[in-house]
């Protein structure tokens, strides 16, 4: 006799429906085909222990597993739960009537308990396109199952339990939440708020000004100058969530296992800080088999870099090509995964190795040419993808023993909405391009138009700051985000002078 089960293989931030065809016949053999990998063949032990554990019995005779379509790879532990209920039913030991109306999904342990699972959310969003009744699955991944509506999710913590409800015996209530009250309930919760920071108040003017545009940060300043701390504060900016954007960013940590127990829709945007011995395959994704790196992981959200020079070069390379075009694509020989990395970068460093150069009480005890060569281990071509270099000095005493109230990160949102706002409008015709760092050249020619005095300022700029060609645009990008924020439609020589100064490391002879 054959029977179908149906699980789920996840691809990318994707999954496609598998179907377990399961066959029991003459014979003494076990045959699993369908391309599985070693952790799929390892299940005949996980499922014959769990079988006799609740008294039923693997069948001695030839049983083969068809996992189709063949030509997909089937990787981990989840098809334990759907292969044990396709040999009950194919073994004639129970009767499942229902059984072709349910995806199934989970890890068996020896004893008959199930194991949560990797990629839910996908796999549900994929079962509900297909037309399934409901979806079957651990109970540790119940909730976050439970984002996608109009299926049925079947929470169960055993063997036992699933093949009961399939068999009409026992019932089990589908899980319901309410994942949008809870999600909008949650979406203007602040960890950490710009009113902490006492003073820095031209370092969050940065901060609301890259918020606002998009833009890649970098700062530099000596250690203990609040760097970190900032940076910590800026997804609570940032724009809140958009259902759409939560979605795409809890799919990509469902896939990655981020998401933990009873993990659900995510309200706040990420901020990613990987530590400087990171490897390049765990920043932009890839392996063996493909998972997203930290690049995707910060998708709608924050990658914070300390002490960028520290990085590996060959890490801060691969960086390039995603800042850019804001998707990563994992190539393997048999296969090609994209990834979505939209992130907002936030690099910070030392002026030097000893990180007191320029600071404004402690001497700098780093040799000629030393603080050039630190900071020429950061690349040309990624400070090029950097809109603007912040420079951090140390907050004075006076200012720390304030009791003046900072500004809210509340405060700061509302202007930062008001001018991603005005950029929704200006790019509503360009869907590739929704804020003014993602840009175009051809583009910043129409949008970033300026007058001869704002010609005149930017040319004297150029030549006496010694600025780089690069910066030219970067400049008029930054112009047109701080305009933004001040509800002006033409870039005025105001704004044009703020956005000069964030080219630090533009000058020539910075570190001179």
């Amino acid at each position: 006799m054959v029977a179908k089960t149906f699980g789920s293989a996840v691809s990318g931030v994707d999954a496609n429906i598998i179907t377990i065809e399961v066959n029991v016949g003459q014979g003494t053999s076990f045959y699993m085909v369908g391309l599985p990998d070693s952790a799929v063949k390892e299940s005949q032990q996980r499922v014959e222990s769990a079988l006799k554990f609740f008294g039923y019995r693997m069948p001695r005779q030839k049983v083969v597993i068809n996992l189709a379509p063949a030509d997909i790879r089937k990787e981990g532990s989840s098809y334990d739960l759907p292969i044990a209920m396709g040999i009950l039913q194919a073994s004639e030991q129970v009767e499942f009537p229902d059984l072709e109306k349910y995806l199934i999904m989970g890890e068996l342990s020896l004893d008959g308990k199930l194991r949560p699972i990797k990629g839910v959310l996908p796999i549900a969003i994929e079962a509900r396109k297909q037309g399934f009744k409901g979806f079957i699955l651990p109970q540790e991944n119940a909730k976050e199952a439970s984002i996608v509506n109009n299926m049925d999710i079947i929470p169960v913590n055993t063997m036992e339990e699933a093949s009961l409800f399939l068999q009409g015996e026992l019932e089990i209530e589908p899980l319901v939440t309410d994942t949008r009250d809870i999600f909008f309930n949650s979406l203007h919760e602040i960890e950490f708020d710009f009113a902490d920071v006492q003073g820095q108040e031209n370092i969050k003017r940065a901060m609301e000004i890259a918020a606002a545009g998009g833009h890649n940060v970098i700062m530099i300043g000596p250690p203990g100058a609040g760097k970190t701390m900032l940076a910590k504060r800026l997804p609570s900016i940032l724009p809140p969530l958009s259902l759409q954007e939560a979605l795409e960013s809890t799919k990509i940590h469902s896939v990655a296992g981020k998401l933990g127990r009873n993990g659900s829709l995510l309200s706040q945007r990420p901020f990613r800080s990987p530590h400087h011995t990171i490897s390049d395959v765990a920043l932009v994704g890839g392996g063996g088999n493909p998972q997203p790196g930290e690049i995707s992981l910060a998708h709608n959200g924050v990658l914070f870099l300390d002490e960028l020079p520290e990085f590996k070069r060959t890490v801060l390379e691969v960086m390039r090509q995603p800042l850019e075009e804001r998707k990563v694509t994992i190539s393997r020989a048999k296969i090609s995964v994209d990834y979505p990395a939209n992130f907002m970068l936030i690099a910070s460093m030392n002026p030097c190795p000893c990180g007191y150069y320029n600071h404004p009480e402690k001497e700098c005890v780093c040799g000629p040419g030393i603080v050039q060569r630190y900071l020429n281990k950061v690349s040309g071509p990624l400070l090029d993808r950097i809109d603007l270099h912040v420079e951090v000095t140390p907050v004075k005493f006076d200012e720390m023993t304030s009791t003046r109230k900072s500004e809210s990160s509340q405060a700061i949102r509302e202007r930062v909405i008001l001018g991603r706002q005005r950029q929704n409008e200006r790019f509503k015709d360009n869907p590739e391009v929704f804020c003014n760092a993602m840009m175009p050249s051809h583009q910043v020619k129409e949008v970033c138009q300026i007058n001869e005095a704002c010609k005149t300022l930017l040319k004297t700029a150029m030549d006496r700051l010694g600025l780089s060609a690069r910066a030219y645009d970067r400049i008029l990008k930054v112009a047109r985000t701080i305009a933004d924020i001040s509800e002006s439609d033409q870039i005025k020589v105001e704004h044009l002078a703020e956005a000069i100064q964030y080219r630090s490391l533009d000058r020539e002879g910075w570190a001179g």
